[in-house]
């Protein structure tokens, strides 16, 4: 008889975002008439900027000639793509990236969850905590966390580095020495940043110990001190220790569009095998390609229009960014965030659980958030909101929670 992979019993019964929008669901069917405002799942609402669906619309066009039809895509995604990426978030920032060490994909989430498979399950991960839940569920689905503790809700193989506010929300370096170790800046859930320094000394640790950062850098594109680095890479040493995966999803507005890619340097190597080699072979082997008239709107991306007008979406969001960390502060709610990242961070009042104070928003003011418990065991007590819903709704949620009174 078949047998399961019974790593996947060792999980909860649902992903994190799926228990929200089921209680969402179950609330709103049993209220028609209130009005539910959500701030939790980090998806955008601005409309594809007119660069983007002109690219769209052109690649569609292309599709319907025999002369100018695509079929399967290039392994690592097509070249336009690959040097646009290439030429725009690296060499502009001095990183040492070449194209061919670019791998177009469907989005970062399907990479963060999938980078994994190339590495040994003996391998021992670090991870920020709170933490983007993909991370940590993809490597227990693998069989590589360990045993569960249900009174510390940590894993037995899993080194939690605690990102609280005594440390401003960023990790310090382990005590003990991982093998990966997954960093995510500016940081989801928390919205917290490091300067380059500061990263300086992870990609020296890393080299020092023999480790492995899988950087995800999804949200680069809010960053907006002058500090703070966009790219792993902008630090010497990462190319022979740092993976870094990128979104288009929340820079761009491509949530539902789909498209992203990884960076694996030639540099980077286990025992003379080069990491670039692996991720290659697992890539042709289990991926057919992100669709020629997205790769098409990606490019649009790195255009002079472009660029203007994803600067201007960015800042929309950025300015509701900065409206919830105001109008919270002025209703006496510790925040954090906000600033180099679209979500705000916040502290529960009252001594309510995180899940405690999603009840209390959905039920009296009908907000959405994400509990920080979600996010790992440093997250209880706090609570994410984003910044990607529309500006009337992002006000209207402040200002009821405002006058919810706790």
């Amino acid at each position: 008889m078949f047998r399961l992979n019974e790593n996947y019993l060792k999980l909860p019964g649902s992903y994190l975002f799926s228990t929200i929008n089921r209680k969402v669901s179950a609330y709103g069917a049993a209220h028609p008439d209130k009005r539910i405002i959500r701030l939790g799942i980090g998806d955008v609402t601005q409309p594809l900027a007119p660069a983007i669906i002109e690219a769209l619309h052109g690649a569609v066009e292309e599709m319907g000639h025999q002369e100018t039809f695509r079929g399967y895509a290039p392994d690592l995604g097509y070249e336009f793509l690959r040097n646009a990426i290439a030429e725009n978030d690296y060499k502009d920032r001095g990183c040492d990236i070449s194209a061919d060490e670019i791998f177009v994909s469907d989005g970062a989430k399907c990479d963060s969850g999938n980078i994994q498979e190339i590495f040994s399950l003996d391998n021992r991960i670090a991870v920020c905590d709170p933490v983007y839940p993909v991370y940590v569920d993809s490597n227990v689905m693998a069989g590589r966390t360990g045993t569960y503790d249900q009174k510390s809700e940590t894993w037995s193989n899993v080194i939690y580095m605690p990102c609280v506010a005594e440390n401003g929300f960023a990790p310090k370096l382990p005590g003990e020495t991982p093998d990966i170790i997954y960093l995510c800046f500016p940081n989801n859930p928390t919205g917290a940043v490091i300067t380059k320094a500061q990263l300086q000394e992870w990609v020296d640790y890393a080299c020092r110990v023999g480790a492995v950062i899988i950087y995800d850098a999804a949200y680069e594109a809010y960053i907006s001190q002058a500090d703070i680095p966009r790219s792993i890479y902008e630090c010497q040493g990462a190319r022979t220790c740092a993976i870094e995966l990128r979104s288009f999803s929340k820079n761009a507005g491509f949530t539902g569009v789909r498209l992203g890619f990884t960076v694996v340097p030639k540099d980077l190597k286990c025992g003379g095998v080069s990491l670039h080699s692996l991720w290659a072979r697992r890539h042709g082997t289990k991926y057919n390609g992100a669709p020629y008239i997205v790769q098409r709107a990606g490019e649009a991306v790195y255009s002079p229009e472009g660029k203007k007008q994803l600067r201007a979406q960015v800042a929309y969001y950025m300015e509701n960014a900065r409206y919830i960390l105001d109008g919270l502060k002025a209703a006496g709610y510790t925040v954090s965030g906000g600033v180099n990242a679209p979500y705000i961070w916040l502290k529960v009042p009252k001594g309510m659980t995180s899940w405690e104070f999603f009840d209390y928003l959905l039920e009296e003011v009908n907000v959405v958030g994400t509990p920080g418990s979600g996010f790992g065991p440093s997250g209880e007590g706090y609570f994410r909101l984003t910044a990607f819903g529309s500006r009337e709704n992002t006000v209207e949620a402040v200002e009821r929670i405002k006058t919810a009174g706790i």
